[in-house]
């Protein structure tokens, strides 16, 4: 299997600078303080949001920003929060769309049905095919995989929480976050974070060094 994307073409530029070899490790996402602590992997670096989370982790500054969202099909109707009534709406298991949905009660108590998949490729399949109306998810995965997919979905207006995302590493890890931390500034510095994030994203959406 190939890993592609935003994230790891950032984290590949940082290895290649500190002269370190990078390890791709897909994790079970609910394993992921086990696979830390124990060492298997040395930092968590997947949109990994920050908010909510700053005192379990040894963090880098913020790199992106992002959103909590909903996809729809872009033939959907469904043009705001209000519209989501007695619709079925999936989130991924453990995410930060599921948690900022807890802060939001009287929302999804107005959904038609609300489920958790194991992940967004297979909510976004469910959707394409009409198995459900709506996918909350994080904006910069949902532009993404709607270029990748050919435009077929549309992103609500209306968001739910904003956050930050940046690379966790074990509490107390300081010496490799600041060498990341450094890599990060200098890339943001010289025009290659911009570089690859246009590359993903059709435009600059990073934040350090802004």
């Amino acid at each position: 299997v190939e890993f592609t994307g935003f994230d790891l073409e950032l984290a590949a530029e940082v290895a290649k600078r500190l002269n370190m070899e990078l390890k791709l490790q897909p994790i079970a996402w609910d394993a992921k303080d086990g696979e830390l602590s124990s060492k298997s992997i040395d930092c968590i670096w997947n949109g990994f949001t920050i908010n909510g989370r700053e005192d379990k982790y040894t963090w880098t500054e913020p790199y992106l920003e992002n959103n909590q969202v909903f996809v729809v099909r872009s033939d959907s109707d469904i043009e705001s929060l209000g519209d989501l009534a007695d619709k079925a709406v999936v989130v991924q298991v453990d995410s930060s769309a599921e948690k900022a949905l807890e802060g939001e009660p009287d929302l999804v108590a107005s959904f038609g049905e609300y489920t958790a998949a194991a992940n967004y490729n297979v909510a976004l399949m469910d959707l394409e095919a009409g198995a459900v109306d709506a996918v909350a998810m994080d904006e910069v995965v949902a532009i993404y995989q709607n270029e990748k997919r050919g435009e077929i979905f549309a992103i609500l207006d209306e968001v739910l929480a904003p956050e930050e995302y940046g690379v966790g590493f074990l509490l107390g890890n300081e010496e490799l976050r600041d060498k990341v931390q450094e890599a990060l500034e200098a890339m943001a510095a010289d025009g290659t974070m911009a570089k690859i994030s246009e590359k993903w994203f059709d435009e600059d959406i990073t934040t350090i060094g802004k």
